[in-house]
């Protein structure tokens, strides 16, 4: 397989991913909102009784190792972001890296920004990684498929695994 790059998977230069500060927990907080409401899409997500959706494990990226809060700025303006941490959710491995959540807003997806966020931050730490996607989320399977087949110079594979009420595709590999 040749990988090429297209108009839409350009370089983007003034693209940062960088570590969210304690003091930007609610900027994060309110960027979950949004992804979470777009999972709702595939699965049946709870609202609380606030109108928001909330993410109780938000507050563990300021306070345990391993776990890193990134956000994601284009233009000066905030377009997404990350939380990545060490050890598995599928093996239990605590040497793995684990992409927990990655969001983009809808108005910077299909142009390469979210492959490009995606190297970033698989540079940014190196060893073994995992990606979940949930089986419904066909869209994000053939994102991250892109991605890590973009970043690894050959066409990436995923396995479906199954944990306590979900089905997953589990791409693994190493940066």
């Amino acid at each position: 397989m040749t990988i090429t790059t297209t108009d839409a998977e350009k370089p983007w230069p003034d693209l940062e991913v960088f570590p969210a500060l304690p003091e930007q927990q609610t900027i994060l907080a309110n960027l979950l909102e949004l992804y979470i409401h777009d999972f709702s899409e595939f699965r049946k997500m709870e609202m609380g009784p606030d109108g928001r959706f909330g993410y109780p494990k938000l507050p563990l990226y300021w306070r345990e190792p391993g776990r890193h809060p990134l956000l994601v700025r284009m233009d000066g303006g905030l377009i997404g972001f990350a939380l990545v941490k060490r050890g598995s959710e599928i093996s239990g491995s605590g040497s793995v890296w684990d992409m927990a959540e990655f969001f983009v807003l809808r108005g910077y997806r299909g142009r390469g920004i979210g492959t490009q966020i995606a190297h970033k931050i698989w540079r940014q730490f190196p060893g073994s990684w995992e990606v979940r996607v949930m089986q419904s989320n066909r869209s994000a399977h053939r994102f991250w498929q892109r991605a890590i087949t973009r970043f690894k110079g050959k066409v990436a594979h995923s396995r479906r695994v199954e944990t306590p009420g979900e089905s997953w595709r589990l791409f693994s590999f190493t940066a």
